[in-house]
C-alpha cells in the first residue's frame, strides 16, 4: 500500500490486513477446540494454540470500535450531518445484532439442536451490534475529535471498573435471557458486555486519533505516537496486574481491568505495527491473502463455524491429532481464502465497488469470534 502525500489511502488498507490477522486467529481457535482429540487436548501445545486463538476476540472487538469512529467520521466529511454520521453507524450495529439473531436460528436448524435455549444463546455478535450502536450514540455527543477521544476513554474505564462490580449481581433481577447479557450464564452466554464492551470503546477512542490523520505526514505521526501509547498502556498494565486489586472477586483472566487495558494496549500497539508493515509495502499495488481475508471476515465467519462445528464435518470432531489438527487448519485457512476470493468476484458483478467514504461502514462488517464453548476469558 502506497502512502499518498496528497493524502491518507482511499482504505486503510492496514486495518484489513489486521483484521484478516484476526481471521487466521478466529479459524485456530474454533478449528482445534472442534477437531482435536481428547489425549491431545491436554498438552502445553493444545493450550498454547487456544491462547494464541483466543485473541482474535479481542481483534475483531477493538477493530470493530475503530471503524465506528472512522465510519461516523467519513459521513460527517460527505454530509455535513453529525446526526445523520451517528445514526448510520448505530443502525449498523442494529444490523448486526439482527444477523447475530439469524445467526442462532440457522445454527439451531442446520445443527439438528433439541434445546430451544440454544436460540438464546448469546455469542460475540450479540454483544458486539449493541455496542456499535452504543459507540455511535457516544461519538454524537463529542464535538470535537478531542472530546470524543475523552468520551471514549472515558467510557472504556467506566465499563473496565463496573465489570466487577457486575458480576456480583444476583440471579433473578433481570429474566434470565437479559441476565446472560451482563453477568455469564452457564449453557447460554458465551460473552457478556461487561467487560467486552469496553474493547469496542477502546477501539472508537484509538479511530479517532486515526481518522485525526488527514494528510501522509499526520498520518505517520499519529500512528507513530499509538504505537509509543499502547506500549506505555499495555507495560503499566502489566505492571498493575501485579498489585493488590482493589475490587472484590475480581479474576486477571476474566474481570480484571488490568486485563482489558493490557489487551487495549497490545491491540493499539499492533495497529500501528501493521499499519509500518503495510506502508513498507511501497507504492506498487500489493494484493496479500491477509488483507482479502480481512475485507470478508463477516463472510468468513459466517460460512467457517458450520464448516467446522456443523453436522458437515462431524467426523473430525475430536478425532485428530494435534498434527493432524495443524494439517487441516493450514487446507482450511487455503479454502477459506478461495471461498474469499470468489465471493468478491461475484459481488462485483452485482454491486459498485466499495469507494473510499463507504470503507469505513464496510470495515464494521468485520467478523468477531463466535464460539460453542466458552472462550478464553469467560
Amino acid at each position: 500500500m502506497g502512502v499518498r502525500s496528497a493524502g491518507p489511502p482511499r482504505r486503510r488498507e492496514h486495518l484489513d490486513w489486521l483484521r484478516g490477522v484476526a481471521v487466521l486467529l478466529m479459524i485456530d481457535a474454533h478449528l482445534f477446540d472442534s477437531w482435536t482429540r481428547f489425549p491431545d487436548r491436554d498438552t502445553r501445545a493444545f493450550g498454547i494454540a487456544m491462547i494464541i486463538g483466543g485473541a482474535g476476540t479481542t481483534l475483531f472487538l477493538f477493530l470493530a470500535g475503530v471503524a465506528v469512529a472512522l465510519s461516523a467520521a467519513s459521513k460527517l466529511r460527505r454530509t455535513g450531518d453529525m446526526d445523520a454520521a451517528a445514526r448510520a453507524v448505530a443502525w449498523r450495529g442494529l444490523e448486526i445484532f439482527a444477523l447475530a439473531l439469524v445467526f442462532r436460528v440457522q445454527a439451531f436448524l442446520l445443527g439438528w439442536s433439541h434445546r430451544w435455549l440454544d436460540l438464546l444463546k448469546v455469542d460475540i455478535l450479540n454483544v458486539m451490534g449493541p455496542s456499535i450502536a452504543v459507540a455511535a450514540l457516544l461519538w454524537r455527543l463529542g464535538s470535537s475529535a478531542r472530546n470524543r477521544a475523552l468520551i471514549f476513554a472515558i467510557a472504556t474505564a467506566a465499563t473496565a471498573v463496573l465489570t466487577p462490580l457486575i458480576r456480583t449481581l444476583p440471579p433473578g433481577w433481570l429474566p434470565q435471557p437479559l441476565y446472560a447479557y451482563i453477568v455469564p450464564v452457564p449453557g447460554l452466554t458465551n460473552f457478556v458486555f461487561f467487560p467486552w464492551m469496553a474493547l469496542v470503546f477502546a477501539g472508537a477512542c484509538v479511530g479517532v486519533l486515526i481518522d485525526a490523520g488527514q494528510t501522509s505526514e499526520t498520518d505517520l505521526l499519529m500512528h507513530r505516537r499509538l504505537a509509543a501509547g499502547g506500549a506505555i498502556v499495555s507495560v503499566a498494565a502489566f505492571a498493575a496486574s501485579y498489585l493488590p486489586t482493589a475490587f472484590a472477586g475480581s479474576h486477571f483472566w476474566t474481570t480484571s481491568p488490568a486485563y482489558l487495558f493490557l489487551r487495549s494496549g497490545l491491540t493499539t500497539f499492533a495497529i500501528a505495527a501493521s499499519h509500518a508493515w503495510v506502508r513498507s509495502w511501497g507504492t506498487a499495488a500489493h494484493w496479500s491473502p491477509l488483507t482479502q481475508l480481512g475485507r470478508t471476515s463477516l463472510f468468513i465467519y459466517w460460512i467457517h463455524v458450520e464448516l467446522v462445528y456443523g453436522l458437515i464435518s462431524r467426523p473430525w470432531h475430536r478425532a485428530l491429532t494435534l498434527f493432524e489438527a495443524l494439517l487441516a487448519y493450514v487446507i482450511f485457512c487455503v479454502v477459506m481464502l478461495a471461498c474469499s476470493i470468489a465471493k468478491e468476484r461475484i459481488a462485483r458483478r452485482f454491486t459498485r465497488p466499495v469507494g473510499a467514504g463507504a470503507a469505513g461502514i464496510a470495515a464494521l462488517s468485520a467478523a468477531p469470534v463466535p464460539t460453542r464453548s466458552p472462550p478464553s476469558g469467560e
